[in-house]
Protein backbone atom coordinates (compact mmCIF):
# COMPACT_ATOMS: atom_id res chain seq x y z
CA UNK A 1 0.00 0.00 0.00
CA UNK A 2 0.74 3.39 -0.60
CA UNK A 3 -0.07 7.01 0.67
CA UNK A 4 -0.97 9.59 -2.28
CA UNK A 5 -2.29 13.00 -2.17
CA UNK A 6 -5.61 14.59 -3.41
CA UNK A 7 -6.54 18.08 -3.79
CA UNK A 8 -10.34 17.99 -2.99
CA UNK A 9 -12.76 20.77 -4.45
CA UNK A 10 -12.46 22.99 -1.69
CA UNK A 11 -8.86 23.03 -1.31
CA UNK A 12 -8.20 21.00 1.24
CA UNK A 13 -5.51 18.54 0.98
CA UNK A 14 -7.03 14.88 1.67
CA UNK A 15 -4.84 11.67 2.41
CA UNK A 16 -6.13 8.93 0.66
CA UNK A 17 -4.41 4.93 0.84
CA UNK A 18 -4.40 3.62 -2.54
CA UNK A 19 -2.99 0.20 -3.73
CA UNK A 20 0.53 0.05 -4.94
CA UNK A 21 -0.37 -1.26 -8.54
CA UNK A 22 -2.33 2.39 -8.64
CA UNK A 23 1.16 3.91 -8.65
CA UNK A 24 2.28 0.77 -11.55
CA UNK A 25 -0.06 2.65 -13.68
CA UNK A 26 1.13 6.49 -13.11
CA UNK A 27 4.35 5.08 -14.46
CA UNK A 28 2.27 4.33 -17.98
CA UNK A 29 0.35 7.42 -17.80
CA UNK A 30 3.39 9.11 -19.72
CA UNK A 31 2.40 6.70 -22.85
CA UNK A 32 -1.26 7.61 -24.63
CA UNK A 33 -3.55 6.34 -27.27
CA UNK A 34 -5.84 7.64 -29.52
CA UNK A 35 -8.82 5.81 -31.30
CA UNK A 36 -11.38 6.78 -33.60
CA UNK A 37 -15.41 6.92 -33.39
CA UNK A 38 -17.88 7.74 -36.08
CA UNK A 39 -21.15 9.38 -35.39
CA UNK A 40 -24.31 7.16 -35.75
CA UNK A 41 -27.45 7.77 -37.26
CA UNK A 42 -29.17 8.48 -33.70
CA UNK A 43 -27.64 10.25 -30.56
CA UNK A 44 -26.50 7.66 -28.67
CA UNK A 45 -25.03 5.29 -31.17
CA UNK A 46 -21.30 4.41 -31.14
CA UNK A 47 -19.16 3.46 -34.11
CA UNK A 48 -15.64 2.05 -32.65
CA UNK A 49 -13.35 2.09 -35.58
CA UNK A 50 -12.02 -1.76 -35.92
CA UNK A 51 -9.09 -0.97 -34.13
CA UNK A 52 -10.77 0.85 -31.35
CA UNK A 53 -13.16 -2.16 -31.06
CA UNK A 54 -10.52 -4.92 -30.82
CA UNK A 55 -9.03 -2.60 -28.24
CA UNK A 56 -12.18 -2.43 -26.41
CA UNK A 57 -12.63 -6.60 -26.45
CA UNK A 58 -8.93 -6.17 -24.77
CA UNK A 59 -9.72 -3.85 -22.38
CA UNK A 60 -12.87 -6.30 -21.44
CA UNK A 61 -15.59 -3.44 -22.43
CA UNK A 62 -14.45 -0.28 -20.59
CA UNK A 63 -13.40 1.67 -23.50
CA UNK A 64 -17.66 1.58 -24.45
CA UNK A 65 -18.20 1.85 -21.00
CA UNK A 66 -16.33 4.91 -20.28
CA UNK A 67 -17.42 5.98 -23.57
CA UNK A 68 -21.07 5.75 -22.79
CA UNK A 69 -20.46 6.94 -18.82
CA UNK A 70 -19.59 10.13 -20.61
CA UNK A 71 -21.79 10.60 -23.34
CA UNK A 72 -22.02 8.79 -26.35
CA UNK A 73 -21.92 10.91 -29.03
CA UNK A 74 -18.67 12.56 -29.72
CA UNK A 75 -18.57 15.00 -32.73
CA UNK A 76 -16.34 15.19 -35.61
CA UNK A 77 -12.52 16.31 -34.37
CA UNK A 78 -13.58 16.36 -30.77
CA UNK A 79 -11.65 14.58 -28.44
CA UNK A 80 -12.76 12.78 -25.19
CA UNK A 81 -9.71 11.76 -23.00
CA UNK A 82 -10.41 8.29 -20.44
CA UNK A 83 -7.54 7.89 -17.99
CA UNK A 84 -6.60 4.19 -16.31
CA UNK A 85 -8.64 2.00 -18.40
CA UNK A 86 -5.72 -0.51 -19.06
CA UNK A 87 -2.63 -1.31 -16.61
CA UNK A 88 -0.95 -2.93 -19.42
CA UNK A 89 0.35 -0.30 -22.08
CA UNK A 90 -1.24 3.09 -22.19
CA UNK A 91 -2.27 5.39 -19.06
CA UNK A 92 -4.63 7.19 -21.09
CA UNK A 93 -6.55 6.74 -24.10
CA UNK A 94 -7.99 9.77 -26.47
CA UNK A 95 -11.05 9.07 -28.09
CA UNK A 96 -11.45 11.37 -31.28
CA UNK A 97 -14.75 11.95 -34.03
CA UNK A 98 -14.51 10.63 -37.20
CA UNK A 99 -17.60 12.06 -38.53
CA UNK A 100 -19.88 10.18 -40.92
CA UNK A 101 -18.49 6.38 -41.42
CA UNK A 102 -19.43 6.87 -45.05
CA UNK A 103 -18.32 10.23 -45.99
CA UNK A 104 -16.20 10.84 -49.27
CA UNK A 105 -15.31 13.03 -51.62
CA UNK A 106 -17.18 15.82 -51.50
CA UNK A 107 -17.65 17.22 -55.09
CA UNK A 108 -19.05 20.99 -54.09
CA UNK A 109 -15.71 21.12 -51.44
CA UNK A 110 -13.48 19.44 -53.70
CA UNK A 111 -12.14 17.64 -50.61
CA UNK A 112 -11.74 13.98 -49.32
CA UNK A 113 -13.71 14.44 -46.60
CA UNK A 114 -12.94 10.70 -44.79
CA UNK A 115 -9.17 11.82 -45.11
CA UNK A 116 -9.53 14.88 -43.97
CA UNK A 117 -11.88 13.90 -41.16
CA UNK A 118 -8.51 11.49 -39.98
CA UNK A 119 -6.08 14.11 -40.10
CA UNK A 120 -8.34 16.97 -37.94
CA UNK A 121 -9.45 14.40 -35.66
CA UNK A 122 -6.00 12.97 -34.94
CA UNK A 123 -4.98 16.09 -34.75
CA UNK A 124 -6.99 16.89 -31.66
CA UNK A 125 -6.74 14.12 -30.05
CA UNK A 126 -2.72 14.12 -30.34
CA UNK A 127 -3.12 17.75 -29.11
CA UNK A 128 -5.45 16.47 -26.06
CA UNK A 129 -2.79 14.12 -24.79
CA UNK A 130 0.36 16.20 -25.45
CA UNK A 131 -1.49 19.28 -23.41
CA UNK A 132 -1.84 16.44 -20.88
CA UNK A 133 2.49 16.60 -20.63
CA UNK A 134 1.56 12.90 -22.71
CA UNK A 135 4.85 12.45 -24.80
CA UNK A 136 4.58 9.16 -26.11
CA UNK A 137 1.24 8.35 -28.25
CA UNK A 138 0.43 5.60 -30.62
CA UNK A 139 -2.26 6.70 -33.25
CA UNK A 140 -4.65 3.47 -34.70
CA UNK A 141 -4.89 3.59 -38.38
CA UNK A 142 -8.45 5.25 -38.32
CA UNK A 143 -9.36 3.62 -41.30
CA UNK A 144 -6.21 5.14 -43.54
CA UNK A 145 -3.22 5.63 -41.88
CA UNK A 146 -1.56 7.30 -44.41
CA UNK A 147 -3.72 10.41 -43.25
CA UNK A 148 -3.04 9.18 -39.43
CA UNK A 149 0.17 9.82 -40.18
CA UNK A 150 -0.45 13.03 -41.30
CA UNK A 151 -2.53 15.20 -39.21
CA UNK A 152 -0.34 13.33 -36.31
CA UNK A 153 2.67 14.33 -37.58
CA UNK A 154 2.64 17.99 -38.93
CA UNK A 155 0.51 18.49 -35.45
CA UNK A 156 3.07 17.48 -33.26
CA UNK A 157 5.90 19.80 -34.90
CA UNK A 158 6.58 23.84 -34.01
CA UNK A 159 9.30 25.69 -35.65
CA UNK A 160 11.54 26.56 -32.33
CA UNK A 161 15.03 25.35 -32.36
CA UNK A 162 16.55 28.60 -32.22
CA UNK A 163 14.67 28.69 -28.44
CA UNK A 164 16.73 28.57 -25.00
CA UNK A 165 17.04 25.01 -25.17
CA UNK A 166 15.45 25.11 -21.24
CA UNK A 167 12.80 26.70 -23.07
CA UNK A 168 11.75 24.54 -26.13
CA UNK A 169 8.95 22.14 -25.64
CA UNK A 170 9.40 18.68 -25.77
CA UNK A 171 7.75 17.24 -29.12
CA UNK A 172 5.32 14.18 -28.91
CA UNK A 173 7.08 10.89 -30.08
CA UNK A 174 3.84 9.65 -32.52
CA UNK A 175 3.80 6.17 -33.87
CA UNK A 176 1.41 3.69 -35.55
CA UNK A 177 -0.85 1.51 -32.99
CA UNK A 178 -0.19 -1.84 -34.46
CA UNK A 179 0.98 -3.30 -37.80
CA UNK A 180 -2.09 -2.70 -40.01
CA UNK A 181 -1.45 0.38 -42.34
CA UNK A 182 2.44 -0.01 -41.70
CA UNK A 183 3.08 1.09 -44.93
CA UNK A 184 0.45 3.56 -45.87
CA UNK A 185 1.98 5.34 -42.56
CA UNK A 186 5.15 5.19 -44.03
CA UNK A 187 3.95 7.24 -47.22
CA UNK A 188 1.71 9.93 -44.51
CA UNK A 189 5.13 10.24 -42.28
CA UNK A 190 7.39 11.25 -45.43
CA UNK A 191 4.58 13.35 -46.32
CA UNK A 192 4.24 14.77 -43.36
CA UNK A 193 8.26 15.05 -42.62
CA UNK A 194 8.64 17.21 -46.39
CA UNK A 195 6.15 19.62 -45.23
CA UNK A 196 7.67 20.18 -41.73
CA UNK A 197 10.90 20.77 -43.36
CA UNK A 198 9.54 22.74 -46.20
CA UNK A 199 7.83 24.90 -42.71
CA UNK A 200 11.44 25.37 -41.20
CA UNK A 201 13.21 26.31 -44.46
CA UNK A 202 10.20 28.74 -44.88
CA UNK A 203 10.13 29.77 -41.10
CA UNK A 204 14.08 29.98 -40.62
CA UNK A 205 15.11 33.64 -39.88
CA UNK A 206 16.67 35.13 -42.88
CA UNK A 207 20.01 36.05 -41.95
CA UNK A 208 20.40 32.59 -40.97
CA UNK A 209 18.62 31.34 -43.88
CA UNK A 210 20.59 33.15 -47.00
CA UNK A 211 20.88 31.64 -50.54
CA UNK A 212 24.56 29.87 -49.33
CA UNK A 213 23.09 28.83 -46.19
CA UNK A 214 19.59 27.45 -48.37
CA UNK A 215 22.10 25.71 -50.65
CA UNK A 216 24.03 24.18 -47.83
CA UNK A 217 20.49 22.95 -46.38
CA UNK A 218 19.67 21.27 -49.03
CA UNK A 219 23.39 19.83 -50.26
CA UNK A 220 23.39 18.33 -46.59
CA UNK A 221 19.75 16.43 -47.01
CA UNK A 222 20.18 14.99 -50.05
CA UNK A 223 23.53 13.45 -49.27
CA UNK A 224 21.78 10.38 -48.18
CA UNK A 225 19.75 9.66 -51.88
CA UNK A 226 20.34 9.33 -55.02
CA UNK A 227 20.44 12.69 -56.49
CA UNK A 228 22.72 15.01 -57.47
CA UNK A 229 22.72 18.71 -56.49
CA UNK A 230 24.70 21.86 -58.07
CA UNK A 231 25.36 24.84 -56.99
CA UNK A 232 25.83 27.23 -59.18
CA UNK A 233 27.40 30.87 -58.21
CA UNK A 234 26.87 34.63 -60.05
CA UNK A 235 29.38 34.27 -62.90
CA UNK A 236 27.30 31.02 -63.87
CA UNK A 237 24.41 32.90 -64.23
CA UNK A 238 25.86 35.54 -66.49
CA UNK A 239 27.46 33.55 -68.62
CA UNK A 240 23.90 32.28 -68.88
CA UNK A 241 22.51 35.57 -69.65
CA UNK A 242 20.27 35.16 -66.93
CA UNK A 243 19.86 39.40 -66.58
CA UNK A 244 16.52 39.63 -64.90
CA UNK A 245 17.48 37.05 -62.05
CA UNK A 246 20.80 39.02 -61.70
CA UNK A 247 18.93 42.23 -61.60
CA UNK A 248 17.15 41.45 -58.45
CA UNK A 249 20.32 40.66 -56.78
CA UNK A 250 22.10 43.87 -57.20
CA UNK A 251 20.58 45.27 -53.55
CA UNK A 252 22.15 43.01 -51.71
CA UNK A 253 25.61 41.81 -50.87
CA UNK A 254 24.36 38.51 -50.56
CA UNK A 255 25.83 36.45 -53.23
CA UNK A 256 22.95 35.03 -55.30
CA UNK A 257 22.99 31.03 -55.79
CA UNK A 258 20.77 29.04 -58.27
CA UNK A 259 20.09 25.88 -57.01
CA UNK A 260 19.94 22.94 -59.83
CA UNK A 261 18.65 19.31 -58.29
CA UNK A 262 18.32 16.07 -60.64
CA UNK A 263 16.66 13.19 -59.75
CA UNK A 264 16.91 9.73 -61.76
CA UNK A 265 14.31 7.76 -61.16
CA UNK A 266 12.64 6.44 -64.52
CA UNK A 267 14.68 5.58 -67.82
CA UNK A 268 17.30 7.70 -69.00
CA UNK A 269 15.12 8.14 -71.76
CA UNK A 270 12.26 9.60 -70.27
CA UNK A 271 11.39 13.44 -70.22
CA UNK A 272 12.08 14.69 -67.08
CA UNK A 273 9.23 17.02 -64.58
CA UNK A 274 10.84 20.23 -64.03
CA UNK A 275 9.84 22.46 -60.93
CA UNK A 276 11.01 25.74 -60.74
CA UNK A 277 10.84 27.56 -57.22
CA UNK A 278 11.06 31.12 -56.32
CA UNK A 279 13.70 31.72 -53.73
CA UNK A 280 13.47 35.27 -52.48
CA UNK A 281 14.99 34.28 -48.94
CA UNK A 282 14.02 37.99 -48.11
CA UNK A 283 12.00 40.38 -49.79
CA UNK A 284 12.01 43.87 -48.91
CA UNK A 285 10.81 45.12 -52.21
CA UNK A 286 13.76 47.07 -53.64
CA UNK A 287 13.52 50.24 -54.02
CA UNK A 288 9.77 49.98 -54.36
CA UNK A 289 10.21 49.18 -50.55
CA UNK A 290 7.48 47.86 -48.41
CA UNK A 291 5.47 48.94 -45.67
CA UNK A 292 7.31 47.97 -42.51
CA UNK A 293 3.99 46.49 -40.91
CA UNK A 294 4.15 42.33 -41.23
CA UNK A 295 7.82 42.52 -43.40
CA UNK A 296 9.53 39.86 -41.48
CA UNK A 297 7.15 37.47 -43.29
CA UNK A 298 8.98 38.27 -45.94
CA UNK A 299 12.06 35.46 -44.89
CA UNK A 300 9.19 33.15 -46.32
CA UNK A 301 9.21 34.75 -49.78
CA UNK A 302 11.50 31.65 -50.28
CA UNK A 303 8.17 29.28 -49.77
CA UNK A 304 7.91 28.37 -53.58
CA UNK A 305 11.68 27.10 -52.90
CA UNK A 306 11.37 24.97 -49.64
CA UNK A 307 8.04 23.31 -51.10
CA UNK A 308 10.32 21.97 -54.43
CA UNK A 309 13.25 20.83 -52.29
CA UNK A 310 10.78 18.86 -49.78
CA UNK A 311 9.13 17.70 -53.05
CA UNK A 312 11.84 16.04 -54.09
CA UNK A 313 13.19 15.03 -51.28
CA UNK A 314 9.97 12.96 -50.56
CA UNK A 315 9.86 11.48 -54.34
CA UNK A 316 13.43 10.23 -53.61
CA UNK A 317 12.71 9.06 -50.45
CA UNK A 318 9.64 6.96 -52.06
CA UNK A 319 11.56 5.91 -54.91
CA UNK A 320 8.87 7.32 -57.90
CA UNK A 321 9.15 5.98 -61.03
CA UNK A 322 10.11 9.68 -62.64
CA UNK A 323 12.73 11.90 -63.39
CA UNK A 324 12.67 14.79 -61.62
CA UNK A 325 15.17 18.13 -61.97
CA UNK A 326 14.39 21.32 -59.67
CA UNK A 327 15.24 24.74 -60.69
CA UNK A 328 15.77 27.38 -57.79
CA UNK A 329 16.75 31.05 -58.02
CA UNK A 330 17.74 32.32 -54.89
CA UNK A 331 18.88 35.72 -54.17
CA UNK A 332 17.65 38.38 -51.34
CA UNK A 333 15.46 41.66 -52.68
CA UNK A 334 16.84 44.78 -50.89
CA UNK A 335 17.61 48.75 -51.68
CA UNK A 336 20.81 49.99 -51.67
CA UNK A 337 22.94 52.59 -54.49
CA UNK A 338 23.89 49.69 -56.36
CA UNK A 339 19.70 47.94 -56.38
CA UNK A 340 17.59 48.18 -59.67
CA UNK A 341 15.61 51.41 -59.62
CA UNK A 342 12.28 51.21 -60.83
CA UNK A 343 11.99 52.33 -64.54
CA UNK A 344 15.63 50.07 -64.87
CA UNK A 345 15.73 48.11 -68.10
CA UNK A 346 16.54 44.20 -68.01
CA UNK A 347 17.12 41.50 -70.37
CA UNK A 348 16.08 38.08 -69.90
CA UNK A 349 17.69 34.43 -71.04
CA UNK A 350 15.49 34.56 -73.89
CA UNK A 351 16.54 37.99 -75.43
CA UNK A 352 13.15 39.83 -74.19
CA UNK A 353 13.40 42.94 -72.52
CA UNK A 354 11.96 44.10 -69.66
CA UNK A 355 11.12 47.86 -68.36
CA UNK A 356 11.27 46.79 -64.18
CA UNK A 357 8.62 49.76 -62.98
CA UNK A 358 8.41 47.82 -59.86
CA UNK A 359 11.39 46.16 -57.74
CA UNK A 360 8.64 44.32 -55.77
CA UNK A 361 7.35 42.04 -58.49
CA UNK A 362 10.65 40.82 -58.24
CA UNK A 363 9.62 36.72 -58.18
CA UNK A 364 8.58 36.78 -61.59
CA UNK A 365 11.87 38.43 -63.09
CA UNK A 366 13.66 35.36 -61.05
CA UNK A 367 11.98 33.18 -62.14
CA UNK A 368 11.15 34.25 -65.79
CA UNK A 369 14.82 33.01 -66.33
CA UNK A 370 14.60 29.79 -64.61
CA UNK A 371 11.80 29.23 -66.90
CA UNK A 372 13.56 29.89 -70.20
CA UNK A 373 16.58 27.33 -68.37
CA UNK A 374 13.81 24.40 -67.99
CA UNK A 375 13.43 24.31 -71.43
CA UNK A 376 16.54 23.62 -72.46
CA UNK A 377 15.51 19.82 -70.78
CA UNK A 378 13.01 19.22 -72.87
CA UNK A 379 10.52 18.36 -70.08
CA UNK A 380 6.87 16.89 -70.01
CA UNK A 381 6.28 18.95 -67.71
CA UNK A 382 7.29 22.39 -66.46
CA UNK A 383 5.97 23.81 -62.84
CA UNK A 384 6.98 27.07 -61.37
CA UNK A 385 5.43 27.89 -57.92
CA UNK A 386 5.96 30.94 -56.24
CA UNK A 387 4.89 33.01 -53.55
CA UNK A 388 4.52 35.53 -56.55
CA UNK A 389 1.38 38.23 -55.45
CA UNK A 390 -0.88 39.69 -52.77
CA UNK A 391 -3.29 39.49 -55.28
CA UNK A 392 -3.61 36.00 -54.49
CA UNK A 393 -4.13 36.08 -51.36
CA UNK A 394 -6.98 38.39 -51.87
CA UNK A 395 -9.10 36.43 -54.60
CA UNK A 396 -8.63 33.08 -52.84
CA UNK A 397 -7.36 33.56 -48.99
CA UNK A 398 -5.96 30.61 -47.15
CA UNK A 399 -8.44 28.41 -49.02
CA UNK A 400 -6.39 26.91 -51.67
CA UNK A 401 -3.44 27.42 -54.24
CA UNK A 402 -4.12 29.59 -57.31
CA UNK A 403 -3.18 27.33 -60.61
CA UNK A 404 -2.63 28.72 -63.81
CA UNK A 405 -2.24 25.50 -66.37
CA UNK A 406 -1.74 25.24 -70.11
CA UNK A 407 -2.48 21.23 -70.13
CA UNK A 408 -5.83 19.97 -68.88
CA UNK A 409 -4.40 16.73 -68.42
CA UNK A 410 -1.77 17.87 -66.16
CA UNK A 411 -4.12 20.60 -64.24
CA UNK A 412 -7.05 17.66 -63.69
CA UNK A 413 -3.55 15.48 -61.63
CA UNK A 414 -2.60 18.61 -59.88
CA UNK A 415 -6.47 18.58 -58.45
CA UNK A 416 -7.08 15.32 -57.65
CA UNK A 417 -3.93 15.57 -55.96
CA UNK A 418 -5.70 18.19 -53.71
CA UNK A 419 -8.46 16.45 -53.28
CA UNK A 420 -6.75 13.74 -51.82
CA UNK A 421 -4.57 15.39 -49.47
CA UNK A 422 -7.01 17.81 -48.07
CA UNK A 423 -4.55 20.86 -49.13
CA UNK A 424 -6.84 22.70 -52.65
CA UNK A 425 -5.81 23.82 -55.86
CA UNK A 426 -8.27 26.24 -57.86
CA UNK A 427 -7.85 27.18 -61.76
CA UNK A 428 -7.36 30.21 -62.84
CA UNK A 429 -7.88 31.77 -66.19
CA UNK A 430 -4.75 32.38 -68.38
CA UNK A 431 -5.94 34.44 -71.05
CA UNK A 432 -4.11 36.09 -73.49
CA UNK A 433 -6.04 39.13 -71.84
CA UNK A 434 -3.47 39.56 -68.86
CA UNK A 435 -0.38 38.57 -71.32
CA UNK A 436 -1.45 41.76 -73.18
CA UNK A 437 -1.97 44.20 -69.98
CA UNK A 438 2.21 43.24 -69.64
CA UNK A 439 3.03 43.44 -73.63
CA UNK A 440 0.66 45.55 -75.21
CA UNK A 441 1.02 49.46 -73.11
CA UNK A 442 4.75 48.92 -73.20
CA UNK A 443 6.84 51.16 -75.34
CA UNK A 444 10.16 50.90 -74.89
CA UNK A 445 10.74 46.79 -73.94
CA UNK A 446 9.02 43.71 -75.16
CA UNK A 447 7.35 43.33 -71.67
CA UNK A 448 6.83 45.14 -68.32
CA UNK A 449 7.03 43.65 -65.19
CA UNK A 450 3.71 45.12 -63.47
CA UNK A 451 0.49 45.73 -65.37
CA UNK A 452 -0.46 49.24 -66.01
CA UNK A 453 -4.09 49.18 -64.92
CA UNK A 454 -5.81 47.67 -61.66
CA UNK A 455 -6.81 44.33 -60.91
CA UNK A 456 -6.73 40.76 -61.90
CA UNK A 457 -3.06 41.25 -60.76
CA UNK A 458 -2.39 37.16 -60.21
CA UNK A 459 -3.81 36.69 -63.34
CA UNK A 460 -0.93 39.58 -64.99
CA UNK A 461 1.84 37.99 -63.36
CA UNK A 462 1.05 34.31 -64.99
CA UNK A 463 0.35 36.12 -68.17
CA UNK A 464 4.20 38.00 -67.51
CA UNK A 465 5.60 34.39 -66.82
CA UNK A 466 3.73 33.08 -70.10
CA UNK A 467 6.44 35.20 -72.17
CA UNK A 468 8.69 33.02 -70.52
CA UNK A 469 7.80 29.88 -70.23
CA UNK A 470 8.38 27.26 -73.42
CA UNK A 471 5.59 26.65 -75.62
CA UNK A 472 6.90 23.40 -76.42
CA UNK A 473 5.77 21.51 -73.36
CA UNK A 474 2.61 22.02 -70.93
CA UNK A 475 3.55 24.36 -68.20
CA UNK A 476 1.75 25.07 -64.36
CA UNK A 477 2.13 28.18 -62.67
CA UNK A 478 1.33 27.61 -58.85
CA UNK A 479 1.03 31.25 -56.65
CA UNK A 480 1.03 30.06 -52.98
CA UNK A 481 0.92 33.52 -51.49
CA UNK A 482 -2.51 32.60 -49.47
CA UNK A 483 -1.23 29.85 -48.48
CA UNK A 484 2.21 30.65 -47.22
CA UNK A 485 1.03 31.10 -43.09
CA UNK A 486 -0.93 28.95 -40.74
CA UNK A 487 -4.05 31.25 -41.11
CA UNK A 488 -6.30 28.66 -42.13
CA UNK A 489 -9.06 27.67 -39.19
CA UNK A 490 -9.86 24.53 -40.98
CA UNK A 491 -7.06 23.22 -40.85
CA UNK A 492 -5.90 22.48 -36.45
CA UNK A 493 -3.17 20.19 -38.03
CA UNK A 494 -0.81 22.92 -38.91
CA UNK A 495 0.28 25.69 -35.53
CA UNK A 496 1.51 28.79 -36.15
CA UNK A 497 4.20 29.91 -38.27
CA UNK A 498 4.68 29.24 -41.71
CA UNK A 499 2.45 26.24 -43.41
CA UNK A 500 4.57 24.47 -45.85
CA UNK A 501 1.89 24.44 -48.10
CA UNK A 502 1.09 22.75 -50.73
CA UNK A 503 3.64 20.33 -50.53
CA UNK A 504 1.56 17.44 -49.89
CA UNK A 505 -0.09 17.90 -52.78
CA UNK A 506 2.93 18.17 -55.05
CA UNK A 507 4.06 14.94 -53.86
CA UNK A 508 0.75 13.55 -54.46
CA UNK A 509 0.63 14.70 -57.76
CA UNK A 510 4.24 12.69 -58.45
CA UNK A 511 2.78 9.81 -57.35
CA UNK A 512 -0.08 9.93 -59.32
CA UNK A 513 2.07 10.33 -61.91
CA UNK A 514 4.40 7.83 -60.95
CA UNK A 515 1.80 5.54 -61.14
CA UNK A 516 1.30 6.18 -64.77
CA UNK A 517 4.45 5.38 -66.05
CA UNK A 518 5.12 2.03 -67.88
CA UNK A 519 8.06 0.92 -69.44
Amino acid sequence: MALFLIPSKKAVHQLVVLPQRYFSSCLKMKRGLVLGVYEGDNANDVILTPAAAKYNDRVNGKLLTNINLAGPKIKKAKTRVFWGIENADHGCVAVVGLGKKNAGINVLEEIDEAKENIRTAVAAGCGALESNDVKEIDVEPMGNAEAAAEGSLLASWIFQEFKNKSKQKVLPNVKLYGNDGEKDWEVGKIKAEAQNWARRLADTPANLMTPTIFCDNVVTAFKMYNVQVLVHDKSWAEQKKMGSFLSVSRGSVEEPKFLEIHYKGAAQQDAPIVFVGKGVTFDAGGISLKSPGNMDEMRADMGGAACVVASIRAAAEMKLNLNLIGLIPLTENLPSGSATKPGDLVTAMNGKTIIVDNTDAEGRLILADALCYAAEFKPQLTLDIATLTGAMGVALGAAATGVFATDAGFWDELKAAGTYTGDRVWRMPLWQHYNNKMTKPVKAADVNNVAKVKGGGACSAAGFLREFASESCPWMHLDIAGVMSSNNDDLNYLHGGMSGRPTRTLIQFLRQLSAQVKH
